[in-house]
């Protein structure tokens, strides 16, 4: 799910959202489009699949949704995969 052989695209969303900087507080799905040169409707699915692995927890800010990154999961599954999942 995070990586595909074709499109590393949500490893690079999370790394990105890892930066400080504006991405450290949160982003919108005009904001990864804009950032990845990626049409709105591709970037907001990268954002809902990277948020249903949990990987990402959103909040609603002016109407919009606004996604960051859950470390303390992203943390979780890092353990999994180190232990031989």
């Amino acid at each position: 799910m995070l990586r595909t052989p074709t499109d590393e695209t949500r490893l690079r969303i999370l790394a990105w959202l890892r930066e400080p900087g504006p991405a450290a507080g949160g982003v919108t799905a005009d904001a990864v489009a804009e950032h990845f040169a990626l049409p709105r409707p591709v970037a907001a699915t990268h954002l809902r699949l990277l948020e249903a692995a949990g990987m990402l927890r959103s909040t609603r800010s002016g109407g919009r949704l606004c996604y960051r990154r859950d470390d303390i999961r992203i943390a979780d599954v890092a353990r999994m995969f180190e232990k031989g999942w």
